[in-house]
């Protein structure tokens, strides 16, 4: 046995015990007769006190970061430390057993506010986990992981595993490829998620699924995207409809956020917005609902305007209340980020409504009495406000509109303190038109139509929507889901609009075409990302700090040396040949 206590739970009960700890030092003090060492492990820091000199002469071979195993006897401190658990008391030491000794030059020190490249602790992840918080972020995600287990137990889910070996499936990115050695020229590709499996268990007659599913996409990193793999709390229903599985999302998720926060949390149930109304008035399909300002359309305000820059355009307005009090210098920084490579505006127009009731500012010649009229009445701008104006081609001057808006909610401060708020988008397109000029699902491809068959063949693909939904916290798509299509005959012509015969749907989707000649139940789903859960519970801006072992921006894992080249014979044995 290497140790009869943690370093966290000794206090001044304890004093008078023999005891046996066991961690890594994380500071030895050497104040000539005495030495002391912080001893740590995860549970906490116990101070070592080292009299005997036999003993000290062992220390003074080590170094922070080497693990050791100590024997001694609890005493009272005398001078008491309030800001760990064990500050009552020390150890004094009667053994010391060397258990691992550290090199002497750490890559960089663990437990400091130091800033450390980030590729260089990746590389040293098995050092990096041991600073305090990125190790307590990997037991937060321990324990919501048990949550959301015991959570959709309680609500009659039953877990099982999906295989990761599949097949090449549509849904959003490329895949991983894995050859296979037994059947050459042929792959199975890593699952993007389980898609087509949960379907089927739905077929084969299993009420409620769910398993935490790790998903592959072959996708560029982000900040709030793990590269390479992620994992999803994926669920399924049989005779579920879209509320039926909103009101799961409504129990599991504001119970796990609110068991690890102290921040407010919506409870369900949650705004729906359609996809029209939040492109209208965010710009985006993911809106952060904190940031109180909305993009309104003001192009018919400008129809028979002056203004050259606004001609045959969409224009966009941003009214921002009180912000009539910023100086030149906000609106000219406002305007370097809108036409930033980044966000692609060709300007950014902008007014002050001052107090006195004049229009100063940017375009104010252009604001007629007419028009601010109108402002007032129909768009509710007030007096000491700003507004902000975006045009450009329809589809662009919301994006760009909606940049703007997320960014003068930051650069104002103006965004809720210490809450999460959530929202269902609703009524996706089910297509959208390609970058070559083709229809394309614009979402999960195995989506219920609206309208079903009829709206198939009766409608313009582009005005057909889906009964398809994503949650949205905090400006980060939280889940995703829909109410799957379970009917052959509206499979075959959803995929066909998208440019697949038959036998392509019965080539790549085979066993779930097959299977829906059997009876298939109407059911639904929805899967909601568990990283960027930890990420926002845990507070955090970069989501590879929640993960025990990330791979970098570029999605390599330094740590092991992933993607690495292999040998000849291994690329023989898959019957592949390289021309790099």
């Amino acid at each position: 046995m290497y140790r009869t206590k943690t370093c966290g739970e000794l206090t001044i009960k304890n004093v008078g015990e023999k005891v046996e700890l066991a961690g890594w030092i994380q500071k030895i003090r050497n104040l000539g007769g005495m030495i002391f060492i912080d001893l740590r492990d995860e549970f906490g820091i116990t101070q070592i006190v080292v009299n005997d000199e036999n003993l000290q002469e062992l220390v003074k071979e080590l170094n922070s970061e080497s693990c050791i195993h100590i024997e001694g006897k609890i005493v009272e401190r005398t001078n008491k430390n309030s800001k760990i658990n064990t500050g009552e008391i020390e150890v004094i030491a009667n053994t010391i057993e060397i258990l691992g000794k550290c090199k002497n030059i750490l890559p960089f020190e663990i437990n400091t506010d130091q800033d450390v490249r980030e590729d260089l602790r990746l590389e040293y992840r098995f050092l990096d986990l041991r600073n305090e918080k990125l190790h307590n972020n990997i037991l937060l995600r321990s324990k919501i992981l048990k949550t959301m287990r015991d959570k959709m137990d309680e609500l009659g889910f039953t877990e099982i595993q999906t295989p990761i070996l599949a097949n090449s499936s549509p849904e959003g990115a490329r895949d991983y490829l894995v050859p296979s050695r037994l059947n050459p020229g042929e792959f199975y590709a890593l699952p993007q998620a389980p898609q087509q499996f949960k379907q089927l268990l739905m077929v084969a007659g299993f009420n409620k699924y769910y398993q935490i599913a790790p998903c592959f996409r072959d996708e560029d990193p982000r900040a709030d995207r793990a590269p390479g793999e992620f994992y999803q709390l994926d669920f399924e229903m049989s005779f579920a409809t879209q509320e039926d599985v909103f009101k799961v999302i409504e129990e599991v998720v504001p119970y796990t956020f609110g068991k690890f926060t102290n921040w407010k949390v919506d409870k369900g149930p949650f705004l729906r917005i359609p996809y029209k109304e939040a492109m209208e008035k965010y710009g985006i399909d993911k809106p952060d609902l904190r940031n109180p300002l909305i993009i309104q359309d003001v192009t018919k305000l400008f129809e028979n305007s002056d203004f050259n820059a606004f001609k045959d355009k969409t224009i966009k307005a941003i009214v921002v209340p009180n912000g009539a009090k910023q100086g030149r210098k906000f609106f000219d920084k406002m305007a370097e980020f809108a036409t930033s490579d980044e966000v692609g505006a060709k300007g950014l127009a902008w007014t002050k409504y001052e107090e006195t009731g004049e229009i100063t500012g940017g375009i104010a010649k252009f604001i007629t009495q007419d028009i601010k009229e109108q402002l007032e009445k129909e768009f509710g701008v007030e007096k000491n406000s700003s507004i902000f104006f975006i045009a450009d081609e329809f589809e662009k001057a919301q994006k760009i509109a909606g940049l703007v808006r997320i960014e003068l909610g930051k650069r104002l401060d103006i965004l809720e303190k210490d809450v999460y708020r959530f929202c269902f988008i609703v009524d996706f397109p089910m297509y959208e038109m390609s970058d070559e000029g083709t229809i394309d699902f614009s979402h999960n491809p195995f989506s219920m139509p609206q309208g079903g068959l009829e709206a198939l063949e009766n409608k313009n693909p582009l005005d057909i929507l889906a009964y398809q939904y994503d949650l949205v916290c905090n400006g980060y798509e939280m889940a995703s889901g829909a109410v799957r299509n379970h009917n052959p005959e509206i499979m075959i012509k959803a995929f066909e609009i998208a440019g697949y015969k038959e036998e392509d749907v019965k080539t790549r989707f085979g066993a779930l075409y097959n299977a829906f000649q059997y009876g298939t139940p109407p059911h639904a789903g929805a899967a909601p990302g568990i990283d960027r859960m930890i990420m926002l519970i845990a507070d955090s801006q970069n989501i590879r700090e929640i993960i025990a072992f990330p791979k970098n921006k570029k999605a390599r894992d330094l740590l092991m040396r992933a993607p690495s080249k292999v040998s000849e014979q291994q690329l023989k044995d898959v019957h592949i040949k390289l021309d790099i």
